[in-house]
């Protein structure tokens, strides 16, 4: 819910892909990550983390930076 909140209010399109209850996207989305926490949030091609990481991301100014590149 916070990452959702963070993306809207940088009014950034984002596609949700849930695992919960799907066991087969969830081991994939393990397998391409190496994590097991929800939501992994990916720019582009760039895997972010979870929300933490994208919290710190934009304090540090690093996310613009990863939203235009990704345009």
């Amino acid at each position: 819910m916070m990452a959702r909140r963070l993306l809207d209010s940088k009014g950034v399109k984002y596609e949700e892909i849930p695992v919960d209850g799907d066991m087969e996207k969830r081991r994939k989305m393990q397998e391409i990550t190496g994590r097991h926490t929800v939501p992994q949030v990916f720019i582009g091609e760039r895997h972010v983390g979870g929300f933490d990481d994208l919290a710190e991301a934009e304090n540090s100014g690093q996310l613009d930076q990863w939203l235009q590149s990704a345009d």
